[in-house]
């Protein structure tokens, strides 16, 4: 009687998947790369978001006033634009990770299907020999390698199929792991755009705060006024640092061209327009006056802030009414002063060359936006910078 053929195919189809592991499954040296970078990024921003946060510890403990609040809004959205950053990112490299697992099992998917005709016509091979009994090898299934190998009368080809169901097992069982693995990530994708959405929500929120503070500033005259105080305080405080500062004794290389040299001829910090001038300055409304002791400039495009002369470091800190702060020593009581800073580019100690980077322009502790302040000084004693920067 002859046998039918309907069994194998029910076993070729059981072997649906690959004997041989697709090679694209390990990363290339540039994938590797890229993750590498992006995790490196990823990094950098929770430290960044460490020490906003610390910074905004320290900004709750201090006294109430419109200059802490705004500087506790513009850290909370600094915090904020970070966290998003970094959920952005890390959704970028679980998508990249969820895009190599689909290619993963595609790919074994379409090599075990090449595969199936060969292992179909071997199992018909062996079951002509009468070397494999059906019923036996489907309750054997998950041990047909043993089963195989205990049988004495085999040919190569059954010693050859034995290894194949082998490595179809394992293939089958990294398959499975790879389908879990996808749902884990597609979940996570998901889990990470949901917080970002609502961090977004939040730095909206906090803009909507920024914005209404400041209008009220400058629609209310004491709440104007009283900002004005403030930053006059932070102005005496800033004087009486530059006066610690003039005690400590600094060294600048040799030879070195004096500040007062270059008067007139100082390259501009940042490229922008010039939105506060140095001096006196009268409220449109409340009819009040100011004294400037330096010039705030909007950017025009390019935010980065540079030194407009040689010298030394002395200070680069948050600095009260002032944001981040960047006091460059020029020797013989010279100084040069860029607030508002959103990031530093220099330490304290480090020397610096004209039109070196030193920072970007941020919106730390001002009322008029995004903006540069630049200052300086002889001694404690401010001057018009307009003098001494080049004209333009």
């Amino acid at each position: 009687m002859k046998k039918a053929s309907l069994p194998f195919k029910q076993i070729a189809s059981i072997l649906f998947f690959s004997l041989i592991l697709p090679n694209n499954l390990v990363f290339s040296q540039e994938q590797t790369a890229v993750v590498s970078d992006i995790e490196k990024r990823i990094a950098q921003i929770n430290d960044q978001i460490t020490r906003l946060k610390a910074r905004l510890n320290e900004e709750e403990k201090r006294e109430s006033s419109l200059i802490s609040t705004l500087e506790k809004i513009r850290l909370n959205k600094k915090v904020l634009q970070n966290e998003i950053e970094s959920l952005n990112l890390r959704r970028s490299l679980v998508l990249k990770q969820l895009n190599d697992l689909k290619v993963k099992i595609r790919d074994l998917k379409i090599t075990l299907e090449k595969e199936q005709e060969a292992v179909e016509k071997t199992l018909v091979t062996l079951y002509r020999y009468g070397r494999l009994d059906f019923m036996h090898f489907f309750l054997k299934a998950s041990s047909l390698e043993t089963f195989l190998r205990e049988s004495k009368n085999l040919t190569f080809l059954a010693r050859y199929q034995g290894e194949a169901i082998n490595n179809y097992l394992n293939t089958l069982s990294q398959l499975q792991a790879l389908e879990k693995e996808l749902q884990m990530k597609m979940s996570e994708a998901e889990l990470l755009l949901q917080q970002a959405t609502q961090n977004r929500e939040r730095l909206n929120e906090e803009e909507r705060k920024n914005k209404k503070l400041l209008e009220e500033i400058k629609r209310n005259k004491s709440t104007y006024q009283k900002m004005m105080v403030e930053l006059q305080e932070s102005s005496e405080q800033l004087r009486q640092l530059l006066r610690r500062l003039q005690s400590q004794e600094i060294a600048l290389p040799s030879p070195f061209i004096p500040l007062n040299e270059r008067k007139g001829k100082l390259p501009w910090p940042l490229e922008g327009k010039i939105i506060t001038r140095f001096g006196p300055e009268r409220h449109p409304r409340f009819n009040t006056v100011t004294i400037n002791n330096g010039i705030e400039i909007a950017p025009s495009r390019d935010k980065v802030v540079r030194a407009v002369h040689g010298g030394r470091v002395v200070f680069a800190d948050y600095f009260q009414g002032y944001g981040n702060l960047i006091i460059v020593d020029h020797g013989l009581s010279y100084y040069t002063l860029y607030g508002h800073l959103s990031s530093f580019q220099v330490k304290v100690g480090d020397l610096v060359q004209a039109g070196q980077p030193i920072g970007q322009a941020g919106d730390s502790d001002s009322i008029k936006g995004e903006s540069l302040y630049f200052e300086i000084r002889h001694k404690s004693r401010a001057v018009d910078p307009l003098q001494w920067l080049r004209r333009r």
